[in-house]
């Protein structure tokens, strides 16, 4: 019997604005159907504009969506008893700056009623959690982008939360703070918290999550298992790097490869598929060259992604 359960839901989720003098509607959520299971890091993944913020606001009841319906921990957006039970980090959130960091989340902790011994400890644990209790009482305004943002997941964390939702975390990040927030998120995730979390940094999400949905012009065009989605798209090529191979075991190596790069005494030759290694190698022993390595070339998000834009751009040029 499955013991997964169902932490955040949306069912046919739209919404749509009024722009410009004469109020045409604009469509930015076109049905969107997601299903965050209980435990896991979701990654909801789109460029900029594909209408992740829109649905992060709507599952936070920040706006209204225009049809559809969406639920959280159980609970229709909105509900309080479900927003005790959440934490948020909005995309570019503004913190007042001549706070510390201690007394930015006395602050937060006591709008969840949090007060003495109960607050101050909670205060100490999340400061160690994000790695910032070297600057409990450094003013906020001298903080770094990176240092910002893992203060404000901590503010999202006062109240123990169990879910998280972070609006594109790691964007602004210089690879030093992508890195710190990756290994916070994979923190929270050992704890047993549910990490909702947009971004368009797709290499981060690879590495961080169990699930992602990419979402395009308002439609969600792909969700499921990092690992069947990438699956999807993978190459099957095989990147093979050999040296003191001859002139005429490169000229029997050409018709196996679909990329070859010479360099000094190395050859990074690019083979068209998995099939065609045992010949390469054959080929190479025979020219009594030696093999430095051979890589497969798994698919990656990064190439889904791209696939998708471009089936997406394509429908639209059909549809004008």
């Amino acid at each position: 019997m499955s013991t997964t359960e169902t932490i955040l839901q949306t069912e046919g989720l739209t919404k749509t604005f009024k722009v410009g003098f004469w109020g045409r509607h604009v469509t930015v959520l076109e049905g969107l159907n997601l299903n965050v299971q209980r435990g896991e890091v979701f990654g909801f993944l789109g460029p900029n504009g594909a209408g992740k913020t829109t649905t992060i606001k709507i599952l936070m009841g920040l706006i209204y969506p225009t049809g559809g319906r969406a639920t959280v921990l159980g609970r229709p957006v909105g509900d309080s008893r479900a927003k005790d039970r959440v934490g948020f980090l909005p995309e570019s959130p503004y913190f007042y700056d001549y706070l510390t960091a201690v007394e930015f989340l006395r602050f937060y902790g006591h709008l969840f009623s949090l007060r003495g011994a109960a607050l101050e400890n909670r205060v100490t644990e999340l400061l160690d959690l994000v790695g910032m209790s070297h600057a409990s009482n450094m003013q906020l305004r001298k903080f770094s982008k990176g240092m910002l943002q893992r203060v404000g997941i901590a503010q999202a964390l006062i109240n123990d939360p169990e879910l998280i939702v972070l609006d594109e975390p790691m964007s602004g990040l210089d690879p030093v703070g992508r890195k710190e927030i990756r290994d916070l998120i994979l923190r929270l995730k050992e704890r047993g918290k549910t990490i909702f979390f947009s971004s368009h940094i797709l290499h981060d999400a690879e590495l961080l999550c169990d699930r992602v949905a990419i979402i395009l012009k308002g439609r969600m065009v792909a969700c499921g298992h990092v690992s069947e989605l990438v699956g999807q798209g993978a190459t099957q090529s095989v990147e093979m790097v050999v040296e003191g191979l001859s002139s005429e075991g490169l000229e029997h190596l050409q018709p196996l490869t679909e990329k070859l790069l010479i360099k000094g005494n190395q050859v990074l030759i690019v083979l068209r598929n998995q099939q065609q290694v045992g010949n390469a190698l054959e080929i190479v022993r025979v020219a009594k060259g030696s093999v430095v390595s051979v890589t497969p070339q798994k698919g990656s998000l990064e190439e889904l992604f791209i696939r998708e834009v471009k089936g997406t751009q394509s429908s639209l040029r059909e549809g004008q």
